[in-house]
């Protein structure tokens, strides 16, 4: 191994934190990540997509679904300093970075929980705003546990935004027509999509 491939590869400064900063809704934010989470050196172009063409309200109640280290939720509790965000992942190494995250920016209108999809998000919580950066490589069946899930914690009148990539377009079309009644695409890019579906 030559002498780059062995500072690269170093395990002591594999285990430092990737720190970089962005600016999300138009707020300047820094992140900490660390190999292992999903788009660990930079905001993904999937999530840079979704953000580009999302309205959020002042008072907006929020729910991140499958938030890794955090952009989406924490870009969207920024820009909704009255209302409230919630952001859910199954990884507990991603919720203890968006916690870290949080702190790190002070963010505090928001809550970050281990959790199974919603499952242990209180059951009483309803929500205005929800968004998920879907996974491209898990079952359709996962995605259709997602869908049903959110619609029943929706407000009426509340939007569900999804980035996925575009192979998976059509999927979700049909799914939100069978599951919301509606389906509205939001943006086609080269590589990724945005959806939104309502609950009326």
């Amino acid at each position: 191994m030559s002498k780059v491939e062995r500072e690269r590869f170093d395990p002591a400064r594999l285990r430092r934190d990737i720190v970089f900063q962005e600016r999300l809704l138009g707020h300047p934010l820094t992140f900490h990540t660390t190999w292992g989470l999903f788009s660990p050196k930079g905001i993904d172009a999937g999530t840079h997509l979704l953000l580009d063409h999302l309205r959020v309200a002042p008072d907006e109640r929020a729910l991140d679904l499958g938030c890794g280290y955090g952009p989406l939720g924490l870009a969207i509790a920024k820009e909704a300093p009255a209302g409230f965000c919630t952001l859910v992942d199954k990884d507990f190494v991603a919720v203890e970075y968006a916690r870290k995250n949080a702190a790190i920016n002070g963010i505090e209108n928001v809550e970050v929980l281990l959790s199974n999809g919603l499952d242990q998000v209180p059951p009483e919580r309803r929500f205005t705003l929800a968004v998920t950066n879907l996974p491209a490589k898990t079952g359709k069946e996962h995605y259709y546990l997602f869908f049903h899930d959110i619609r029943e914690r929706l407000e009426p009148g509340g939007r569900f935004y999804v980035v996925v990539i575009t192979g998976l377009r059509q999927f979700v079309a049909r799914a939100f027509k069978e599951v919301f009644g509606n389906h509205r695409k939001v943006k086609q890019g080269k590589s990724h999509t945005v959806a939104m579906a309502a609950k009326r």
